[in-house]
């Protein structure tokens, strides 16, 4: 929808590949879908979310048996983002390397986006 031919919206690094295919094989899921939604500090968070059926109007970006579906509303907010999966001894979790985020909260849970994204939507 607002890609750009011959480019992925997302781009997925080998662990969040791997972390994402094994999900799907754990529990039979189709994907991951990932999107936002108003919230947090800082105005936006990120959902993530085991998707049980394809939407024809999601961008679905697969690699290594991993496959990520993005809700069209969140196209234009994840254009160009890198996801990664991190392991530490306090946390595991996806991290979104997001080009179109000009602000975070302290946590970093909540983003912002530039303000002409967010009157287009």
């Amino acid at each position: 929808m607002f890609g750009i031919p011959g480019k992925q919206a997302v781009t997925l690094t080998t662990t969040a590949a791997a972390q994402i295919a094994k999900l799907m094989a754990r529990d039979g899921h189709k994907g991951l879908r990932i999107g936002v939604k108003k919230g947090g500090c800082a105005g936006m968070e990120y959902t993530m979310d085991y998707a049980t059926t394809i939407n024809p109007l999601d961008e679905i970006v697969e690699q290594d048996g991993a496959r990520v579906m993005i809700a069209p509303m969140a196209q234009m907010f994840l254009f160009g983002t890198e996801i990664d999966y991190q392991t530490s001894l306090l946390k595991s979790g996806f991290e979104f390397r997001n080009p179109n985020v000009v602000d975070a909260c302290g946590c970093g849970e909540s983003i912002k986006f530039d303000e002409k994204l967010t009157a287009k939507a």
